[in-house]
């Protein structure tokens, strides 16, 4: 699966954050909430816009993210 499909960057939708295509939820928020411990059936039940797909979408995205990332020590 290539995330790209299904996480877009819109600076019309939540100032140019991160989201899961069709929806105003950021892939931000859908981590913040598997940190927190939710379970995916726990999302999806209580976000039903989203899929199994878009889950894995935006983890997907958040490891490349960090992957590509740079730290410098100052």
């Amino acid at each position: 699966m290539n995330w790209q499909e299904r996480i877009i960057v819109d600076p019309e939708i939540l100032v140019g954050k991160p989201v899961i295509k069709g929806t105003r939820l950021a892939v931000e928020f859908i981590i913040d909430l598997l940190a927190q411990g939710w379970t995916e059936d726990e999302i999806l039940r209580n976000y039903p816009g989203i899929t199994h797909e878009d889950i894995r979408a935006c983890l997907q995205y958040a490891s490349e993210v960090l992957r590509t990332e740079k730290v410098y020590p100052l």
